[in-house]
């Protein structure tokens, strides 16, 4: 999924204007779920919330934009402006060459499968003859490891101090209640609060709080909810292997 795109800038405009996450979802088109999904995404890659949510009260519940999410939204306004321009000026030295201005632009952007991508710096690197640990800080409290090959580590000039994002597919994390990591063999065990926990038929998703203004989505049973006691507000704790973490860079 990707980061931030005039669709996502389009919901952050709409949750303004609207007040709620809920209404500006209905004014894009898209699913409460979908828009919670897509601000969480993009919480992890700027490492800043860019709503702030209220409940209850005289003037009832509501969401109103952060100074980050205004930012944002001014940035990628100048951002798709400067594009036109540059695709427009280039445009004509392509006539005939078979390639178009969006050809060459749509390398800049990552697009990826993965339900959880955080943006972090890298803190550490163990080598190995074959593979190396990278420990990729991704908030204050909050570190992520992954297993990456010595070729891949050369590949993409990994080195301690350079920003990279850590990409976990959703069916690779598991959840256990309660606030003390369980005792396993998983590289990562991250402790956090129950954000949002959602069931449908005999699948469910966990969205978990790690601070920082950053979470982790587990997908798991709807019967693994049940049975764990897993609801919104409570601790719980996310563990996934180090192998199924993928490193990205810009």
């Amino acid at each position: 999924m990707p980061g931030i795109g005039r669709e996502r800038v389009r919901l952050l405009e709409a949750v303004a204007r609207a007040g709620s996450i809920s209404a500006g979802a209905k004014v894009v088109g898209i699913t409460y779920k979908a828009a919670w999904d897509a601000l969480d995404a993009m919480a992890n890659l700027f490492g800043e919330a860019l709503i702030e949510t209220r409940v209850g009260g005289k003037a009832g519940g509501g969401a109103q934009l952060t100074a980050t999410g205004l930012k944002v939204i001014e940035a990628w306004n100048k951002l798709e402006a400067e594009m036109a321009r540059v695709m427009r000026a280039i445009e004509p030295e392509l006539a005939g060459s078979g390639v178009t201005p969006l050809d060459l632009m749509s390398g800049f952007f990552m697009r990826t499968s993965a339900r959880n991508a955080l943006r972090g710096a890298i803190t550490a690197i163990e080598s190995g003859p074959l593979s190396a640990d990278v420990a990729v800080r991704v908030s204050p409290e909050t570190s992520i490891h992954a297993l990456v090959t010595n070729q891949s580590l050369r590949e993409l000039g990994l080195c301690v101090g350079r920003e990279a994002i850590v990409l976990i597919k959703a069916p690779f994390v598991m959840i256990s209640p309660g606030e003390t990591p369980p005792k396993v063999s998983a590289r990562n065990c991250i402790s956090g609060i129950v954000r949002r926990c959602e069931v449908s038929g005999v699948g469910a998703e966990v969205v978990l709080d790690i601070g920082g203004g950053k979470s982790i989505a587990a997908s798991i049973t709807a019967g693994s909810v049940a049975a764990l006691g897993l609801a919104e507000g409570k601790p719980a704790c996310a563990f996934f292997d180090a192998s199924h973490v993928i490193i990205a860079i810009d």
